[in-house]
């Protein structure tokens, strides 16, 4: 293989590396790491995965909880999760039809690591808030 050649279209370097590289997250719109990045970070999905933490949801239950989600933004949402293996969903054979949807073991995973960030951003909001604002006061000078 050339140099600077890539082993597959959707190759980018490989994320286990003893020294962190950022440059890991490819810009190319064809980079797995990337596209799961934007995917799990979306807001709709953070939501739809911390919902089902707890147990199945049903569509409409799903869009009775998320504030502000169109029906057709949550199904597109859910059938990418469920693309990525994230997201199971069920279709009961009754009438009228029901479809739950729940997490996989790997999308519970996920979830933890979510877990994590909120419990981060709950244990700093404090400081960021002190930052924010202490930022604003600093434009607001140089802008007067």
């Amino acid at each position: 293989m050339e140099d600077g050649t890539f082993k597959s279209p959707g190759y980018c370097e490989s994320t286990v590396h003893d020294d962190y590289d950022v440059r890991q997250w490819d810009t190319r719109e064809d980079c797995e790491v990337r596209q799961i990045l934007d995917r799990v970070a979306d807001k709709w999905s953070l939501l739809v995965i911390a919902l089902l933490d707890c147990r199945s949801l049903r569509f409409t239950e799903l869009r009775r909880e998320i504030d502000g989600v169109s029906q057709r933004m949550l199904s597109v949402t859910l059938r990418h999760l469920e693309r990525d293996g994230l997201v199971t969903r069920t279709v009961h054979p009754v009438v009228p039809p029901r479809v739950d949807y729940a997490l996989t073991p790997l999308g519970r995973t996920l979830h933890e690591t979510i877990k994590t960030l909120v419990t981060w951003t709950e244990e700093h909001q404090q400081e960021i808030a002190a930052a924010r604002a202490d930022y604003d006061a600093r434009r607001e000078m140089m802008d007067a």
